[in-house]
């Protein structure tokens, strides 16, 4: 049967793979292990008074590290073989993390898999907050983002592939006294790193199965075949823009 594109999802349990590299296929399998890492490079210097002097000086990115479980040959190969098209670090593909693959609101977990709250506003890049909302959004009865649930944004700028975690969370009843309350149908996130581009009004947050844009870290790929027949194998990953 024909298909309209390939697989470019890391392959795992909710993320399919076929031979001919199609979407529909066997699922992957789960990981053993991920460790993820921030790393926002900084240059910091003291004056002779002491003072710190310090700035981010490039851009912020996600670090992961995936080990996995002894594997069959049959579940290692779609790996493996998904993994040697991206010729080591050459072309990008994604990632989806389990910790981050819905909310940890169980509520707004529901209202984020069939929907993206929106930038209410238009927000510079460089930016750590937006205020968001939605026409059939009440942040009492479908609660809000929690801080730790990693979010993408969709919309004006189709590059725009850079991947945030919530870390403070405002709404209609709990927020900062000199700032604008929000409404019932909105909710101020705060998040890290700060915005990489510049957002559109209506712009979407997607909440519910944030993919990261990676790429391998190394350009050597190996695994190790044990004594049982089955494959050992890690990979580590960085962010890409």
């Amino acid at each position: 049967m024909a298909f309209s594109t390939f697989q470019n999802i890391l392959p795992d349990p909710n993320n399919t793979i076929g031979d001919a590299g199609q979407v529909a296929g066997s699922a992957g399998p789960g990981f053993a292990s991920v460790k993820f890492t921030s790393e926002q490079p900084t240059l910091r210097d003291r004056t002779n008074s002491g003072r710190l002097l310090a700035r981010a000086i490039v851009s912020h990115k996600w670090k992961i590290n995936i080990s996995y479980n002894p594997m069959t040959r049959a579940e290692f190969e779609p790996i493996y073989n998904f993994l040697l098209q991206k010729r080591g670090g050459l072309n990008p593909f994604f990632v989806s993390l389990p910790q981050y693959r819905i909310p940890q609101n169980s509520t707004f977990a529901v209202f984020a898999a069939s929907n993206n709250l929106d930038a209410v506003n238009s927000v510079n890049a460089g930016a750590t907050q937006a205020l968001l909302g939605k026409g059939n959004y009440n942040n009492s009865v479908n609660k809000t983002p929690s801080p730790g649930d990693l979010f993408t944004i969709s919309g004006t700028n189709s590059n725009h592939l850079k991947a945030y975690m919530v870390t403070r969370v405002e709404n209609s009843s709990d927020y900062l006294t000199g700032t604008a309350q929000p409404s019932s149908s909105q909710v101020r996130i705060h998040f890290s790193p700060g915005l990489s581009k510049a957002i559109g009004a209506a712009d979407d947050f997607i909440f519910h199965n944030p993919l990261i844009k990676v790429i391998l870290s190394s350009d050597v790929q190996e695994y190790s075949l044990n004594t049982d027949g089955l494959y050992a194998y890690s990979l580590n990953l960085e962010e890409v823009q």
